[in-house]
């Protein structure tokens, strides 16, 4: 026997009861020689077609001179395996010719799912095989012929696979592909299956169409308080409620973490859900997903189609000019090995003072210091001017900023406004804001009794209080008309540059 087998080798997938079709090219050398088709067995090669040995379901024609199709009608499961296709050459006597290897899959479609999902969101499918817990899974996309599969590699373990994370869990027996992010590219039809044996396998069809935009918001919240987060989703959906983690995945959160999970449906199509958190703390800090969670016969999936992140608002600094302020963030103790980075304002990525491999670094007014023990970076800024007052942000880096946590530094200047007038005096306070800053103003012994919340302007319930912003001059001023006894006291206004008001009634 002479082999060239290994010379063309294809790769053929049909499902049960359909028609396999595969060619095989020969020499022209060999177009009147009988055609020839073997397969393998586990320890020997079987000759299952050839002119003088027919099979009701396998039949072969030539199209072209050199080119012979092989058709294998109503496929069974048996039907899987390793095909040699040539033809017979007679000499001294019966000499083979192997010119294809052709490996035959056949594929066992147990369902179809249609699924819908938004761009810039996230995706997770659940695909459910029960019967075969331990075999190895997968999923495909079948415009490229499902030559792509993307899998695990290790079961029991998420890991990474292109845009997607796969968990192939043998407990349940069920395949978790969560799409980290949507893409209008995603869209198509996959298969998703489990190996069932070598050349067989069992899947449902999934056909994935991508639709409007996810959509965005952001949250904040004051450490060791309530927050409510809502989403809508269709009326007839479950809803699917998950935080992110670092490596992107987003799984449903325990219900310990929630204290309130409320609907409320206005129409008959839609529905406005609650999420409230009591107590935030700073592991509560970070991205959040929701959407509907949809049940099929084979299939679980899930559409996050809100993004909410939620930021934590630590408790305001509030120093004098030309002091020392120490901005302090704690963190959770598996990021204990990962550089930290303190930012003020928008914080771009240049905007970054970052602390690496050292436990601590100084530049010019500013010192960085990581407790590791007690899990606390420090940044101590000396020296205090108006300009160091704003919003600090704490990030953590990995292979993407985690930066959720911010405080504000209140600096309080040194120059005092000594106001004197008498009752039924109208007065004028001037107060230094940041435009983009909810704007100060309250009546306090120390500053720390109202910054918490910015008390705004807008909240005093008084008609004899009004205000005139200059924006451009970073300025605005507060009027009071029509001065009693009980106005007389300290004021502070402002924003983060806050000035302290002495008014003093005649």
């Amino acid at each position: 026997m002479t082999d060239s087998c290994c010379k063309v080798s294809k790769r053929v997938m049909v499902n049960i009861g359909e028609t396999a079709t595969f060619s095989c090219e020969y020499s022209q050398n060999h177009i009147n020689d009988p055609k020839i088709i073997f397969k393998e067995g586990k320890d020997s090669i079987e000759m299952i077609y050839s002119t003088w040995k027919k099979e009701e379901r396998f039949s072969v024609s030539n199209n072209r001179h050199n080119l012979m199709t092989v058709r294998i009608s109503a496929v069974r499961p048996d039907d899987g395996g390793v095909y040699l296709c040539g033809v017979s050459i007679r000499e001294q006597s019966y000499n083979y010719f192997i010119i294809n290897t052709v490996h035959l899959h056949i594929g066992s479609k147990v369902g179809v799912s249609r699924v819908s999902g938004y761009s810039g969101g996230r995706m997770m499918i659940k695909c459910e095989h029960p019967q075969y817990k331990t075999k190895p899974k997968y999923i495909c996309k079948e415009s490229d012929g499902c030559s792509e599969r993307k899998n695990p590699g290790v079961q029991d373990e998420w890991m990474e696979n292109g845009d997607v994370s796969l968990y192939d869990d043998t407990r349940a027996g069920v395949l978790m592909v969560f799409f980290r992010e949507l893409k209008a590219a995603d869209a198509g039809t996959y298969r998703c299956g489990v190996n069932v044996s070598h050349y067989t396998e069992s899947f449902t069809e999934l056909q994935l169409n991508v639709t409007d935009d996810a959509m965005f918001v952001t949250e904040s919240a004051h450490l060791g308080e309530e927050v409510n987060i809502s989403c809508q989703i269709p009326e007839e959906h479950k809803v699917h409620f998950c935080k992110e983690d670092d490596n992107h995945i987003c799984q449903n959160i325990s219900t310990s973490t929630v204290t309130e999970m409320n609907g409320s449906s206005e129409r008959n199509e839609e529905r406005v859900f609650t999420v409230s958190i009591s107590n935030v703390s700073v592991r509560d800090a970070g991205v959040y997903w929701c959407g509907a969670e949809t049940r099929d016969t084979h299939l679980t999936f899930i559409s996050l189609n809100t993004k909410i992140q939620l930021n934590l608002i630590l408790a305001p600094v509030v120093r004098r000019e030309g002091e020392s302020a120490e901005i302090i963030f704690s963190y959770d103790s598996i990021y204990k090995s990962k550089s930290k980075s303190l930012c003020k304002g928008k914080c771009s990525t240049r905007d970054r003072n970052t602390l690496n491999e050292e436990k601590e670094t100084k530049t010019d007014r500013l010192t960085l210091n990581d407790d590791v023990t007690a899990r606390v970076f420090t940044g101590t800024i000396t020296g205090l001017t108006a300009e160091d007052a704003g919003k600090y942000w704490c990030a953590v880096t990995l292979e993407r900023d985690v930066n959720y946590l911010y405080t504000h530094l209140i600096v309080i200047m040194n120059e005092e406004l000594n106001l004197t007038k008498y009752e039924g005096d109208d007065m004028s306070i001037q107060c230094k804001h940041h435009d983009e800053h909810q704007k100060l103003f309250c009546k306090a012994h120390e500053p720390s009794m109202c910054v918490k919340d910015g008390v705004s302007l807008e909240t005093i319930r008084d008609d004899r209080f009004s205000f005139s912003d200059e924006a451009s001059t970073g300025v605005f001023t507060v009027n009071i008309t029509d001065l009693r006894e009980e106005d007389s006291g300290i004021y502070w206004c402002g924003a983060h540059i806050i000035t302290k008001a002495n008014l003093q009634l005649l």
